[in-house]
């Protein structure tokens, strides 16, 4: 099964980080530019194995680009500056801009049990 999710990456003082808007809790990190990006296709593989797994709905419509990048620049909430702040606020990060992309993952479909 193909699908299309966007993905955004953004540059950390540490490292390289990326999550699916469409997907939450779907993040993932790398050292480098490339690790990052093999490791999210591999958190995203995997995340959408187990929600099929279990029954979990996919997103009917994934989010168009659009509506990814305003989901991203929405404001934090109380607890999301409460994390923050605990792991020592943000003053640090680059001031990159994130980048937003569209890609296409190959996802297996769980396999029906056999009945014999």
């Amino acid at each position: 099964m193909k699908l299309k999710y966007v993905v955004v990456f953004e540059q950390t003082p540490n490292n390289y980080c990326a999550y699916l808007p469409d997907l939450p809790g779907c993040v993932s990190t790398g050292k480098t530019w490339g690790e990052m990006q093999e490791m999210i296709r591999e958190a995203v593989t995997g995340h959408i194995e187990v929600m099929l797994e279990y029954g979990d709905p996919l997103p009917e419509k994934p989010m168009s680009l659009e509506e990814a990048i305003a989901y991203h620049n929405e404001p934090l909430t109380e607890y999301e500056k409460e994390t923050l702040a605990e792991f020592g606020g943000c003053e640090d990060f680059p001031d990159l801009p994130p980048v937003f992309e569209i890609i296409e993952f190959e996802v297996n479909l769980p396999q029906p049990d056999k009945v014999g």
